[in-house]
């Protein structure tokens, strides 16, 4: 009988889920923010996903030769890692430092510790954190969208073809230090909602971001304790912010339509590999993540802070896991 029992790593579901099908609506979920990244910054976005989607497979593939193990491209995962990724980078950014990325993600983050379901960090955001570490000027040159007609000021780049602008994260930090005040970045919101603003290629949009969100929501790829979790963690501290501090603190509405938090909230947090497994170890793992985005946007120099978040509570949900249990089929819970 225990020669019938296959023991694997996570991620575990209830459902019947495959892996690729679980991937595959990710890929979906993510179709409305890369079709507003086409039509915020062109081709140039959709050479940056395809780069980041290419390099990730190439790499995986090349990891399953040497290791001589089964080709694993078709659960899709790798894919799902190169559009994450490459919706977390700047459009402007060089396309080798896009490669260099992709290669980071699946061969040191997720393939040296033995693929899919034993990744400890999340792969996409661990590259980020690298190649923020490493090109950080090119990490932070930010493009004008294309159809983009904002108040915000522009300059014309000197190294690329493009126009930069200040991000909306950027103008709130400016808000937080004086040099702005928050109304004027309160006049972006609209253009923050739809996209028309400077920033990461997939997290301008926040509109395409919770179409896609609610996609996974439907088909149960996600659950929604994660997403909640996050955004209103986020939420709360961004209301209690304003209300102690109106004339340096945006609005929570700006915070969580600004930047990447839709995008990390229902994407990135809740990658089932590095997230915990119980629904009460989520709702600590998405609060976590929340306050963690804002401690850093509010306290810290840099304006984003969903990268480092999710990171450091990836770390966490070892300890996560083991404070709180889950039943066993038949079982009772433990206290």
């Amino acid at each position: 009988m225990f020669s019938q029992i296959i023991v694997s790593p996570a991620p575990h579901t209830s459902q019947n889920l495959t892996t690729r099908r679980l991937m595959a609506d990710v890929l979906i979920g993510l179709v409305p923010a890369m079709v507003a990244s086409a039509v915020f910054f062109r081709f140039r976005a959709v050479l940056v996903i395809a780069v980041c989607v290419a390099a990730c497979l190439l790499s995986e593939w090349i990891c399953n030769r040497l290791r001589r193990k089964p080709n694993s491209l078709g659960d899709l995962s790798a894919a799902v890692t190169g559009v994450i990724l490459a919706m977390s980078l700047p459009p402007a950014v060089p396309l080798s430092v896009a490669v260099i990325g992709s290669v980071f993600a699946i061969v040191i983050v997720k393939m040296l510790f033995g693929g899919l379901g034993n990744n400890v960090f999340n792969p996409a955001m661990a590259a980020r954190a690298f190649l923020t570490a490493s090109f950080g000027a090119a990490m932070t040159t930010w493009t004008v969208p294309a159809t983009i007609d904002s108040a915000m000021p522009t300059v014309q780049a000197s190294n690329v073809e493009a126009v930069t602008q200040a991000t909306p994260l950027a103008w709130s930090k400016m808000a937080l230090k004086g040099q702005a005040t928050p109304e004027q970045v309160h006049a972006q919101l609209k253009d923050v909602f739809w996209g028309q603003v400077g920033g990461c290629i997939g997290e301008t949009s926040a509109a395409a971001l919770l179409l896609g969100g609610l996609y996974l929501l439907v088909r149960k790829t996600i659950t929604c304790h994660i997403p909640l979790a996050v955004l209103l963690s986020a939420g709360i501290f961004a209301a209690v912010g304003r209300l102690l501090k109106p004339d340096v603190f945006v609005r929570p509405d700006f915070h969580l339509f600004g930047g990447g938090l839709m995008l990390g909230a229902f994407f990135i947090a809740t990658d089932p590999v590095t997230a915990p497994l119980s629904v009460r170890g989520k709702w600590l793992f998405g609060i976590g993540v929340g306050l963690l985005i804002m401690l850093i946007r509010v306290v810290g120099e840099y304006p984003e802070g969903v990268m480092y978040a999710v990171l450091i509570m990836n770390a966490f949900t070892p300890l996560i896991d083991r404070l709180c249990h889950t039943a066993p089929v038949g079982g009772k819970p433990h206290v």
